[in-house]
């Protein structure tokens, strides 16, 4: 959860930079200022950018330590691998960062860094959910009702729809592309959010674990919307004509990243709830709950998968 916690406030800070044009603030990597330990004098961008990158950094030291912790102690094999490919993201991110500076702010490699940002806050946000108590007990299995398509067609087809909105948003805050794109996949957004939420609580009202991130989610929506259309008349109406960039330019568009990201992870963890409720016919990908053997270690019952792939 800590891990989670500062890999949004990476996120934050990463809209930070961008919204105060601070991206080149502090022109070398992956030194500052030909270091790689001073501290430079924290002014004007150099404070955003440099915050920035000491974020990066305790992001990539607690993602590491949450990697090898969960080798030494997490039998299921898939948690493992989830945990090494968030390590191998953070170095993927720290790269693409690094190449925004040394090519001075390409479109698509800015907006490919943003977008790696999203992935990575959402890889981080289900590891915390599947290293938690709820997430490693044995979830309650539900018939599926209601019309198709099913929850666990749906409920990825949501995921994507928002990850594709959020290369939309990027793209367009790094100029890479007009703003009808990105008001298209947010009227798409839109239904399938809706869609996936109104589903969800018609066929499983009374189930909290897939209750909660709905609700969650629709609420989600509809400061998401809000925050867009203020990032719409503060950057596009308002901002074009001034020397810098204004401070409710800069808010709106800060939140509209951030709450984009926190709608990306909640449609993400319902997803995970979905299928861990909602398993397709003869496949259970969870395996069993966890148990702690008498020395206080986290083990895991072996599941027949795993037992039929040891012989």
């Amino acid at each position: 959860m800590l891990a989670a916690g500062c890999v949004f406030l990476l996120i934050v800070a990463g809209a930070l930079v961008t919204s105060n044009d601070a991206g080149l603030s502090v022109p070398d990597w992956p030194t500052s200022f030909g270091s790689l330990y001073r501290i430079p004098h924290m002014v004007n961008g150099v404070q955003f950018e440099h915050t920035h990158r000491m974020i990066a950094e305790l992001c990539g030291l607690l993602t590491i330590a949450v990697a090898v912790w969960t080798q030494k102690v997490d039998r299921r094999r898939w948690m493992r691998v989830l945990a090494w490919c968030a390590v191998g993201t953070v170095i993927a991110q720290g790269i693409l960062g690094g190449l925004t500076v040394i090519f001075y702010l390409p479109p698509a490699v800015s907006t490919a860094h943003a977008t790696l940002g999203q992935t990575y806050f959402c890889l981080m946000v289900s590891i915390a959910f599947l290293t938690s108590r709820k997430g490693v007990a044995a979830p309650e299995q539900l018939k599926p009702s209601g019309p198709r398509p099913a929850l666990t067609t749906l409920a990825p087809l949501t995921v994507a729809a928002v990850w594709l909105q959020l290369i939309m948003g990027a793209a367009f805050r790094h100029s890479g592309i007009r703003l009808l794109p990105h008001l298209m996949g947010a009227a798409l957004v839109l239904g399938m959010v809706s869609w996936l939420t109104v589903a969800t609580l018609r066929r499983h009202g009374s189930v909290a674990e897939l209750a909660r991130p709905a609700k969650a989610l629709l609420a989600l929506l509809a400061v998401q919307i809000t925050l867009g259309a203020a990032s719409y008349v503060t950057r596009v109406m308002w901002d074009p004509a001034t020397p810098a960039p204004l401070t409710s330019m800069v808010l709106s568009t800060v939140a509209h990243v951030a709450c984009g990201a926190l709608l990306l992870a909640v449609t993400v963890l319902l997803t995970i709830q979905v299928e861990r409720h909602l398993p397709a016919a003869g496949f259970e990908p969870w395996g069993e709950p966890l148990t702690l053997s008498p020395q206080g270690q986290a083990a895991h019952s072996i599941s027949p998968l795993e037992r039929r792939a040891d012989a």
